[in-house]
């Protein structure tokens, strides 16, 4: 479907705004596992794997709405090496969602770890157990963790690059309101 409002379509725009906060806060949660090994903090990792799941599970869905309702075309103006990073970083952070929580997912397969969504619901294994691919699959987690983050700070700043100064709609288009309004 074509846009002829200038605004991401309503179920684009909500799936944005939701999937914001969880990746969020799903990012400082991480920081909070790694930053300490006390089981006092056992409580953020049964909040980290379901989480994770939800945000896979919504990345497939966001995914399906973006293709189904393509995002309003960015301002003339812009100049081509912006509109590239634009569409470039929009699908680095489609991978990074789908790709974070089945590396983690994989890494506790690896490590014989079950992902438990609640107290009964046990997801099966995605790799079989292997120490050394635990290693690895923690490694690239952690890095992947970091680029997530990197590109949700360049996301940021875009949007408020064309915000706060160049003022061209783009942040109206995903906030809701209409360009010009």
């Amino acid at each position: 479907m074509k846009d002829t409002t200038g605004l991401f379509a309503l179920p684009a725009r909500v799936l944005h705004w939701l999937m914001a906060a969880m990746i969020l806060a799903m990012l400082f949660i991480g920081v909070g596992m790694v930053a300490s090994v006390s089981e006092r903090h056992a409580w953020l990792l049964r909040i980290h794997k379901p989480l994770g799941i939800a945000i896979l599970l919504l990345a497939v869905v966001r995914l399906a709405v973006r293709l189904h309702y393509p995002p309003p075309p960015l301002p003339a103006d812009l100049p081509m090496p912006q509109k590239l990073a634009a569409h470039a970083s929009h699908w680095l952070l489609y991978a990074l969602m789908i790709a974070m929580p089945l590396v983690g997912w994989a890494m506790l397969s690896a490590g014989g770890y079950p992902v438990m969504l609640g107290d009964s619901l046990r997801l099966p294994a995605i790799f079989p157990a292997n120490p050394i691919a635990f290693a690895v699959l923690r490694h690239l987690h952690t890095w992947l963790a970091m680029l997530l983050f990197l590109t949700v700070l360049a996301h940021m700043a875009a949007a408020l690059y064309h915000g706060l100064i160049r003022r061209d709609g783009v942040l109206a288009s995903m906030v809701g309101r209409r360009r010009g309004a």
